[in-house]
């Protein structure tokens, strides 16, 4: 088994292993071990694609999801990409606070060179285009607080996945 990982600085983590396994047995091993009675995870498993949630009794707003994308390379060979990131609910909401500072951060550049090449007062224009900045920066500091917070639930699902394909 061979195993890439990314920098600690993504929001992110991401994760390549090569496995000398075909398709369908790595499949089998998830579809086997979730269907164990003893295991608490939540998952999905659609063709080559599993998510797996953290159990409901634990889950709060930063816990992370684990989604795993199983390629097949040839017959006997196979690649596992791995991404851990928060329910896409609370991934499309800090999307969209992104998306609202820089559509917030153009307006405001655009406004402060207008009012001051008119002469007009330009202050508050220029006051929100130094804020923004800033409140992205927090922003994303809030996303490292919140993967933080829910990293031991991050090693515990990477434990639940390495024990699955090692079997």
């Amino acid at each position: 088994m061979e195993e890439h990982k990314n920098s600690d600085i993504h929001l992110r983590p991401r994760f390549k292993m090569g496995f000398d396994e075909s398709q369908d047995c790595l499949i089998s091993k998830f579809e086997d071990n979730l269907k164990d009675g003893n295991c608490k995870y939540c998952s999905k498993i659609v063709d080559g694609h599993i998510v797996i949630d953290v159990p409901v009794g634990e889950n709060h707003f930063w816990s992370p999801q684990l989604n795993i994308e199983i390629e097949k390379i040839d017959s006997e060979k196979t690649i596992v990409k791995g991404l851990f990131g928060p329910k896409p609910q609370v991934w499309t909401l800090f999307m969209f606070f992104h998306f609202a500072v820089a559509v917030a951060f153009i307006g405001f550049a655009v406004m402060a060179y207008v009012q001051w090449s008119l002469k007009s007062d330009y202050t508050f224009s220029l006051i929100m285009v130094i804020a923004l900045p800033v409140l992205w920066i927090v922003m994303y500091f809030l996303g490292s607080v919140g993967k933080r917070k829910g990293h031991k639930q991050m090693d515990e699902l990477y434990e639940f996945m390495m024990k699955t394909l090692e079997k």
